[in-house]
């Protein structure tokens, strides 16, 4: 039997090179490269990623890279996801000035000190460090004061980890404390309103698209991350008022609900 043919990048294991980034990408120059998904691979060596100077979309989570020097030379990236690495620090994406929206939950940043680097970022409005759901997070999470350190550190953020961080805060919070006002002592609860019914049929949303390309899978793929988070947020919600309902109920002897 014939060995089988080396794939494109598969010689060099865990660096990436150029043949990888082009069978990736569909392109024949790096330059020309916009969108990237580079997830699960192994990589420890992002090797000429900086080439891809034009670059603005970039995913390279679960993979075992521990520094991203080559990234400080993609001035146009905007969206990067780094999520379960080897992370110690993010000083490269100091250069990186259109950088919108940052995924590094699941790396072993340790103090908000290391994330002094992104404080010249302006356009920066979304960051995640912690990702509940996946199980990921980083040892600064641990720390009590760490959302606090954190919009101290980066006031111009709108979202971290999912939650919004201005205006009323997230929506599932406001409708506790919506609830919670309800609930207070005095209050009575008013006529019970008709059930819901859903908008579409059932596994509607789980369908995936029947044409096939990188932009559409990972379009997908955050599509399915937001509606595990809706489902269980949804989840949280019934038990929150299966609870209220319960105390309220003639067996009811509390006289306040809290959540």
């Amino acid at each position: 039997m014939e060995p089988q043919a080396e794939k494109p990048g598969e010689a060099d294991g865990a660096r990436v090179t150029p043949q990888l980034l082009k069978s990736r990408s569909g392109e024949f120059a790096l330059e020309s490269i916009l969108l990237l998904k580079l997830r699960g691979l192994g990589l420890v060596d992002l090797g000429c990623l900086g080439e891809c100077l034009a670059l603005e979309w970039l995913d390279l989570s679960g993979n075992a890279l521990t520094q991203l020097g080559p990234l400080a030379s993609l001035r146009r990236l905007v969206v990067l996801n780094v999520s379960d690495n080897r992370l110690t620090g993010l000083e490269p994406l100091a250069a990186c000035e259109n950088l919108q929206s940052l995924n590094a939950a699941g790396n072993l940043l340790a103090t908000p000190g290391q994330l002094q680097c992104l404080a010249g970022l302006r356009g920066l409005e979304c960051l995640r460090l912690r990702d509940p759901l996946a199980r990921l997070g980083n040892p600064l999470c641990a720390s009590p004061s760490y959302s606090t350190l954190v919009r101290e550190l980066l006031p111009g953020l709108k979202v971290i980890d999912g939650e919004r961080v201005t205006g009323r805060g997230s929506e599932f919070y406001q409708l506790c404390r919506d609830l919670d006002s309800s609930l207070r002592p005095g209050s009575s609860p008013g006529p019970r309103a008709a059930e819901a019914q859903p908008w579409v049929e059932p596994g509607y949303w789980e369908s995936w698209p029947s044409r096939s390309s990188s932009i559409l899978e990972e379009a997908c793929r955050q599509f399915q991350d937001t509606l595990r988070e809706c489902h269980e947020l949804d989840r949280q919600a019934s038990d929150s008022l299966a609870r209220a309902e319960q105390a309220l109920g003639p067996a009811g002897a509390a006289s306040s609900f809290v959540f």
